[in-house]
């Protein structure tokens, strides 16, 4: 069983947990360094996602990739443009439905099963916009994933800040029965962030819609790089790049959140202490005690004259990731 964290920063560092090391260089590697494929769309040459030898060797590849011989340095997986140019964004889409519905009639992979089958994410960065696949088959191929999170919080008559704490559900495959934030979830290809948020909101909090487009206010994004683990409900050892847009919401005491969907088991209203302690048992989901954290150093709860990790906390908060976020050139 894996022992609570000691501090804030071993929090970040259970979110932020791929090694520190040049990732564009993991397709040229040996063992036992690191080593993935590249993921390469059409006509362009940056990596949009790094995939494990072991999903490579399981995938049941179409004629649409092209997979580099196992002697090939650096390792590639290419996704071929069937349309010649004339509609490569629809083509790579094609390409991954055909591969991901292939991938879920042989059982090829178990976490292909159990995410909803109809949401998609962006390829972030892709030159052709929009290019997009099924969410469950994200993480397998190693491209960032978009999400969005929103922290409610209250104050007392005496002025002492109070948040909503959501525990996640006992039955959920990823991360079962952990603490999480107050709203969040993984923003589909065709939505913004802030979309996300406020239909979030409804379905896991009962937040009517017109309170959160008043008092939802951004609040920037954190990123890091992970490594599958067994909370997660993935295949053992994948990379996944994260990036989290971050909203508050302030509250009167009149407004409670309550669970609507199945994916909450029931909500707290919590002081700070009481986050704090919950965060120090890791009783929260990872990325979701990253989400706290940044939170606690933007309303001036954590700083530098009380954590003296503060400066590494905040750098790991905002980490580069390995593949591109917009279209460049």
């Amino acid at each position: 069983m894996t022992s609570p964290p000691k501090t804030y920063l071993d929090l970040i560092k259970a979110c932020d947990n791929f090694p520190y090391i040049d990732i564009s260089r993991t397709p040229f590697a040996e063992p036992p360094n690191p080593v993935f494929y590249q993921l390469l769309l059409p006509n362009d040459p940056r990596p949009h996602g790094f995939l494990h030898p072991s999903v490579v060797a399981k995938m049941p590849w179409t004629s649409s990739f092209s997979v580099s011989a196992p002697d090939v340095r650096p390792r590639t997986v290419q996704v071929l443009d069937s349309s010649n140019g004339e509609n490569t964004s629809g083509a790579c889409n094609a390409a991954f439905l055909d591969l991901i519905d292939k991938a879920v009639s042989a059982r090829t992979f178990a976490s292909l099963t159990r995410r909803r089958p109809t949401e998609e994410f962006r390829v972030m960065g892709a030159k052709y916009p929009p290019v997009r696949m099924k969410r469950a088959a994200a993480p397998l191929f190693g491209i960032a994933c978009r999400g969005a999170h929103m922290t409610v919080y209250t104050r007392t008559a005496e002025g002492e800040l109070k948040i909503w704490v959501p525990r996640r559900s006992a039955h959920l495959h990823t991360y079962p029965g952990k603490l999480d934030s107050t709203i969040a979830g993984g923003v589909r290809a065709d939505e913004s962030p802030f979309e996300c948020i406020v239909h979030e909101a409804d379905e896991e909090a009962s937040l009517p819609e017109a309170l959160v487009r008043q008092r939802a206010r951004p609040c920037g994004a954190i990123t890091y790089v992970c490594t599958s683990d067994a909370g997660s409900g993935l295949e053992d050892g994948l990379m996944a790049s994260g990036i989290l847009y971050l909203y508050d919401m302030e509250v009167d005491h009149a407004v409670v959140p309550k669970p609507r969907d199945e994916e909450v088991q029931e909500f707290y209203l919590w002081d700070v202490q009481q986050i704090k302690e919950a965060m120090l048992r890791g009783e929260f989901k990872p990325n979701c005690a990253s989400v706290m954290i940044d939170f606690f150093i933007r309303h001036g709860i954590m700083t530098e004259d009380n954590e003296p990790d503060y400066l590494d906390i905040i750098t790991r908060l905002h980490r580069t990731l390995p593949v591109p976020t917009t279209p460049g050139v």
